[in-house]
């Protein structure tokens, strides 16, 4: 089979045929050698290794020294709805799911925080830490802020759902809104989520309420963009 070499480079061109037959592959799987692709496109190797470049650098793949080009997970949907719980969801869809907790501090609430939350500027707060693994890979990094009062009863929370948490002490929670958007990771984030640091990551703003329509968390969670896609349901 022979690229065409006309209207882009031929490496971006090969690129687009290689990232199509993805499909064809399992996550795990190994592409064909760099030398064997390069006699089936009938291209030098240079260009194999830069179309290939292309997909290491979308997240698709990954080179493996020693063993070769290895394709990753496909992105996980997450379907975003008031009343989703992420270890739930994500469990639902016959994934493993950990939530593991990284530090528990305390801290004062930005005005914005404040607002949100619904407490003065500067109110004390108490700050989880959590980072999410599915199938043992870590994927999200889960800031969560609650009111200073909240303190004794997350004195028990030792990791796994926080949802599941306040629901199992009768303070079910509900989504109010999420604010979507994307940056770059941090050195500490990109290091935690074991992801390059020009990969941009997903971040999102998320106010919960209890059933009384009080607000409880606000949680700021980072996300790789290349294994987590969110669905907004309406």
């Amino acid at each position: 089979m022979q690229l065409s070499r006309q209207i882009e480079p031929v490496y971006r061109e090969l690129a687009d045929t290689l990232r199509r037959e993805l499909g064809d592959y399992q996550a795990g799987d190994y592409l064909p050698a760099e030398i064997r692709l390069a006699a089936r496109f009938a291209v030098n190797r240079h260009t194999v290794r830069r179309a290939i470049d292309e997909l290491v650098s979308e997240g698709s793949v990954l080179r493996r020294q020693g063993k070769g080009t290895q394709v990753l997970e496909r992105p996980l949907i997450y379907p975003m709805v008031a009343e989703s719980a992420y270890s739930q969801s994500v469990s639902a869809l016959g994934h493993g799911v950990e939530a593991k907790l990284l530090k528990r501090s305390n801290c004062l609430a930005s005005r914005d925080e404040a607002m949100h939350l619904g407490l003065a500027d500067q109110a004390p707060l108490i700050e989880l830490q959590t980072l999410r693994l599915i199938d043992n890979q870590p994927v999200s990094l889960i800031r969560h802020r609650f009111c200073a009062s909240r303190t004794e009863l997350l004195a028990a929370y030792t990791g796994g759902s926080l949802r599941q948490f306040f629901a199992e002490r009768d303070v079910p929670l509900t989504r109010s809104f999420s604010l979507i958007g994307a940056r770059l990771p941090s050195r500490e984030e990109a290091g935690l989520l074991m992801m390059p640091r020009h990969l941009p990551a997903l971040s999102v703003l998320t106010l919960s309420r209890d059933a009384f329509g009080q607000p409880v968390e606000l949680s700021q969670s980072t996300s790789r963009s290349d294994r987590f896609q969110y669905q907004v349901i309406t």
